[in-house]
C-alpha cells in the first residue's frame, strides 16, 4: 500500500503542476479569457461522463486495467503537448487533452477509491483513505507552490512533461502492484452497459442516506469552487509583492489539517465510517469546514488566518476519508459504480461553481461569494443532519413495524448490498 500512496502522491503532484501550467499555456494560445474557461467547462464535463461510466467500465475491464489505462492515455497526451508546447499547438489539441485529462482523472480515482477494501481489507480502509488524503493534500500544495518556479526556468514544455512522468510512475507502480483489485471478477464483468437505464437503476436503488451523502458531497463541491475562485484575488490584495506566497501559506496551512485529520481517524478506527454514525459526522465536518473557510476570507490577522486555514483543512480531512470509507463499506461489486456517480456529482457542483462564483465576483467581494457558497452548503450539511435523525427518530418510534434487514441497511446501517446499487 506504502508503494501506491507514494505513486499516487507522485501521480497528483503532476497534476496540480499542470493544472497551473495548463491554464497559463491555454491562455497564451486562446488568448482570451473565454477560451481558458470553455476548455475548463470541457475537461469537467468529460469527468462528469467518466463518472457515470466508470463503474461499468471497471466492471468490464477491471479496476487495475482502468487505473493504467488512463494513466498512459494522460502520459501520452502530456508527451504529445510537450512537444507541440516548443512552437504553437493548436486549440483543437489542447480541447482533446482537456477530455483525456477530464476522464482520465475520474476514471483513476474511481478505481483507486473502490479498490482500497479489497487491497487493504475492509477493516483497514480508514487507515488507508487517511495516507491517500494526507499524500493528495500535501502533494497538491507542492505542486501549486513549484508551478511558477518550473515554468519560469523551464517553460511549459518541462511542465507538461513532468506531468507525463508522474503519470507513468504511477502506471508502473499499479503495473508491479501484487495485490487483488476486485473481490469478484466474474460477476463484476456481467455488469450492464452504461447508459440511461443503468444510470436510473443506480439512482433508484442506492440506499437514501448514501444518496444523501453523495448530493451533499456535490453541494460540498460547489461552495469549494468558490474559495477556489476567489483565494487568488484576495491574496493579491493582502499580499500584493507576493501573492504566490500568501496562497502558499493559506494551503500549507490546509494541508497540516488534512495531516491531522487522518492522525484523528487512525485512532478512532473506523468507529466514525460505519453505518448512521458516518453519515452524522460527515454533515458535522461539512459544517465545520464551510464555517472555517468563510471565516478564512474575513481578514484575520495572519497567525489567526493560519489557525482558520488549518481547522479548514482538519474538517476537510476529516469529511473527505469519512465518506470515502462509508462509500467503501458497498459490496465490491457495486462499489464502482457508487463511486462513479459520487464523481459525477462533484465534478458537477464544482463546474457549476466555477462559473457561478467566477460571474458573482464581478458583482460582490470575495467575503459575499464566500459566505453565500458556503452557506448553501451549511444549510444543507444542516437540512441532511435533520432528516437523518428525523427517519432515525421514526424507525425508533415504530416498534411493532419491524423493518427487515434490507430496510434497516438502506435507512441507516452500512451499504450491505440489499437494495443498493444494481447488481451484476
Amino acid at each position: 500500500m506504502r508503494a501506491l500512496v507514494g505513486a499516487y502522491a507522485v501521480s497528483v503532484y503532476g497534476s496540480f503542476l499542470n493544472l497551473i501550467a495548463l491554464s497559463l499555456f491555454t491562455y497564451e494560445v486562446t488568448g482570451s479569457g473565454l477560451g481558458l474557461g470553455l476548455l475548463m467547462a470541457l475537461r469537467l464535463f468529460a469527468g462528469v461522463l467518466a463518472g457515470l461510466g466508470a463503474g461499468a467500465l471497471a466492471g468490464r475491464v477491471g479496476r487495475r486495467a482502468m487505473m493504467i489505462g488512463a494513466d498512459l492515455v494522460q502520459a501520452a497526451a502530456m508527451v504529445v503537448l510537450a512537444l507541440c508546447a516548443a512552437g504553437s499547438a493548436p486549440v483543437w489539441l489542447l480541447a482533446v487533452v482537456a477530455v483525456v485529462l477530464g476522464a482520465g482523472n475520474t476514471f483513476f480515482n474511481v478505481g483507486l477509491r473502490s479498490a482500497v477494501p479489497v487491497i487493504v481489507g475492509q477493516e483497514a480502509r480508514v487507515r488507508a483513505n487517511g495516507q491517500l488524503a494526507t499524500a493528495r493534500s500535501l502533494a497538491t500544495v507542492a505542486g501549486f507552490a513549484s508551478a511558477a518556479p518550473v515554468i519560469e526556468l523551464a517553460g511549459h514544455s518541462a511542465a507538461f512533461a513532468v506531468n507525463a512522468a508522474s503519470f507513468l510512475v504511477s502506471a508502473v507502480a499499479l503495473s508491479l502492484l501484487r495485490h487483488r483489485m476486485e473481490e469478484d471478477r466474474s460477476a463484476a464483468r456481467t455488469v450492464p452497459k452504461p447508459g440511461a437505464a443503468s444510470l436510473r437503476q443506480v439512482l433508484s436503488a442506492v440506499p437514501a442516506l448514501l444518496l444523501g451523502m453523495v448530493l451533499l458531497r456535490g453541494v460540498d463541491a460547489l461552495a469549494s469552487s468558490s474559495h477556489n475562485v476567489a483565494l487568488p484575488l484576495v491574496a493579491d490584495v493582502e499580499s500584493p509583492g507576493n501573492p504566490a506566497m500568501f496562497m502558499t501559506q493559506f494551503w500549507a496551512s490546509w494541508a497540516v489539517g488534512t495531516f491531522l485529520a487522518h492522525q484523528l481517524l487512525k485512532r478512532r478506527h473506523a468507529s466514525w465510517s460505519e453505518g448512521r454514525w458516518g453519515a452524522y459526522a460527515f454533515a458535522v465536518g461539512t459544517c465545520v469546514m464551510s464555517l472555517s473557510f468563510v471565516l478564512a476570507f474575513t481578514g484575520p490577522a495572519p497567525l489567526v488566518l493560519v489557525a482558520v486555514a488549518g481547522v479548514a483543512g482538519l474538517a476537510d480531512g476529516f469529511t473527505e476519508i469519512v465518506y470515502t470509507s462509508r462509500l467503501q463499506a458497498a459490496p465490491d461489486r457495486e462499489r464502482s459504480r457508487l463511486f462513479g456517480l459520487s464523481a459525477a456529482a462533484e465534478t458537477s457542483g464544482f463546474a457549476v461553481g466555477m462559473v457561478a462564483a467566477a460571474a458573482a465576483l464581478e458583482a460582490w467581494p470575495a467575503l459575499a461569494v464566500v459566505g453565500l457558497f458556503h452557506g448553501v452548503a451549511l444549510c444543507g450539511a444542516l437540512a441532511f443532519l435533520l432528516l437523518s435523525l428525523a427517519a432515525r427518530r421514526r424507525v425508533i418510534e415504530q416498534p411493532y413495524e419491524q423493518p427487515s434487514h434490507s430496510e434497516g441497511a438502506n435507512i441507516h446501517g452500512p451499504c450491505t448490498g440489499t437494495g443498493s446499487v444494481p447488481r451484476a
